[in-house]
């Protein structure tokens, strides 16, 4: 094939592409989170698209927090999504250790009243340095905490939960009885399996700006 043909036939790919404005889910919002091109809808079907907090809610002290969202269908030009989890920005992370302290790191499974399945880091800094008796302790309580938590809500519910640090202040309210504690953030979490479909399950109030 000619170089001439070769760069026909991509012109012709590329005007046949369109962009589709990718949008939150509703516990987010609805908020418009970027934009994709294609030239087929169904080939956006799976695509992952990162953005942040801030981004969602224009909460500058939310910056640190990245959301990661997936595709699960195209109506129109509109891409729809499904939350699949976060994480705190390296810089944020780093700057929360302190010399002299201790960092009790945990990994949890939580289910939710509609069956999606979520693991879920937690981080815990504490004052002072800790013995290891107090890290067990520190440990059980934030999966004590997590069990609990994850049985009371519908996924859409608990992504709130998580990114908006709610259930990181029931951990430390519950654990700072043992020891002295200076912060803890969920780290991380991961959507490992889905459930109930989201147009079943109870409506969810959105994050509002």
């Amino acid at each position: 094939m000619s170089e001439q043909k070769t760069t026909a036939k991509l012109k012709d790919k590329w005007r046949q592409k369109k962009w589709y404005v990718v949008v939150a889910p509703g516990a987010f919002g609805n908020v418009e989170i970027g934009k994709t091109l294609s030239d087929d809808p169904q080939k956006l079907v799976g695509r992952v698209l990162g953005t942040t907090l801030y981004n969602i809610t224009e909460d500058f002290s939310l910056l640190h927090v990245n959301l990661h969202f997936k595709i699960t269908r195209v109506e129109g030009d509109k891409a729809y999504t499904i939350f699949i989890g976060h994480d705190l920005a390296r810089d944020y992370l780093r700057s929360l250790v302190r010399r002299g302290s201790s960092r009790i790191d945990g990994m949890f499974n939580m289910t939710t009243k509609d069956g999606f399945k979520v693991r879920v880091g937690i981080i815990a800094l504490s004052t002072v340095r800790t013995k290891s008796s107090q890290k067990h302790s520190i440990r059980r309580l934030m999966e004590d905490t997590v069990n609990k938590k994850s049985a009371q809500f519908l996924y859409d519910e608990l992504a709130q939960q998580l990114v908006l640090g709610k259930i990181a202040s029931e951990i430390y309210n519950a654990a700072k009885s043992v020891y002295p504690l200076r912060k803890i953030e969920v780290r991380k979490s991961e959507l490992v399996s889905t459930g109930m479909p989201q147009s079943e399950a109870a409506p969810v109030p959105a994050t509002t700006k």
